[in-house]
């Protein structure tokens, strides 16, 4: 149980910071409105991205085509939730579109990282090691 409040947490001040930049800083959103979207982002991608998906997109064995899949899943699953909440929060428009797209794009390349601590830590799959030339970068 620790160990997912530990990955909630990091997930969280990820895309808290992301979309606090993004959202906040570039688009002039509410502070507020950016943490309820990073907050919601949170619980659904670590439930349906990181624990359902990456979890099972493949054997332990495969990390790449794990991470890969799971690294798709994680970029149309942001889109949406920060897309959807965005604009009931702030009316559907060009510029929570863009501002989604962008937050989905950063939030994303976060993931990939965000996956190998997954794998190590909280999945403890080390047979991968030998074949992920990015691994231990």
């Amino acid at each position: 149980m620790m160990k997912h409040l530990k990955d909630l947490v990091i997930k969280f001040v990820m895309s808290a910071v992301v979309l606090g930049i993004i959202l906040t800083g570039i688009y002039n959103y509410d502070f507020s409105d950016s943490m309820l979207i990073s907050l919601i982002l949170t619980v659904v991608a670590y439930a349906l991205g990181d624990l359902l998906v990456h979890r099972n997109a493949a054997d332990d064995s495969d990390y790449k085509k794990r991470n890969i899949i799971a690294i798709i899943s994680d970029l149309i699953l942001s889109f949406l939730v920060i897309w959807i909440i965005g604009a009931s929060l702030f009316g559907n428009n060009s510029a929570i579109i863009q501002s989604s797209i962008v937050s989905t794009i950063v939030i994303t390349i976060g993931e990939w990282f965000f996956h190998k601590y997954l794998d190590k830590h909280v999945l403890n799959t080390d047979n991968y090691r030998d074949t992920d030339t990015t691994y231990n970068k």
